[in-house]
């Protein structure tokens, strides 16, 4: 995660990453190598024909843009606390603050995480809809034991 915040930063370079990260090079090349072999960023030529390279987001990776801001603020919060904060991003237009990053239902209600249902998807295999329907079960039970809390027993 911190080699990817440092490329939405706008480094690009190993030599940036490893100047920024403290990382020992071996250790940064091999993590530089699975986040391009898994799409997250690309390695290209600084310029044509050029020996030397750069990483870059591809859109996979900056798709990460909501985690990586959501890890932040939840950080900000509960590590340094309110007002301490090392970063804040902002908006780059208006010079504000960004908003928390929350949860919204389609209608544009915060949920909670009570208020999230996992189910199956169209990529589910059996064990995924074994598991979900495990889960909805359980959310059912406590879901019946708030409505209807149990009578206390009198002595």
């Amino acid at each position: 995660m911190l080699i990817i915040r440092e490329a939405f930063f706008g480094i690009r370079r190993f030599e940036e990453f490893q100047r920024h990260l403290g990382i020992a090079r071996n250790i940064l090349t091999s993590r530089l190598k699975k986040l391009c072999e898994n799409g997250i960023l690309e390695r290209v030529p600084i310029k044509q024909g050029a020996k030397r390279h750069e990483y870059i987001l591809t859109e996979k990776g900056k798709d990460l843009m909501p985690m990586l801001i959501a890890l932040t603020q939840w950080g900000d919060r509960w590590v340094y606390g309110e007002d301490k904060q090392p970063i804040v991003f902002r908006d780059r237009e208006h010079s504000k603050p960004i908003s928390p990053i929350r949860v919204h239902a389609a209608d544009g209600r915060e949920l909670r995480p009570r208020d999230v249902l996992p189910t199956a998807g169209p990529g589910a295999n059996t064990q995924a809809h074994e598991r979900l329907e495990e889960l909805a079960r359980l959310a059912e039970q406590i879901a019946e034991r708030e409505q209807h809390p149990a009578k206390e027993k009198v002595a």
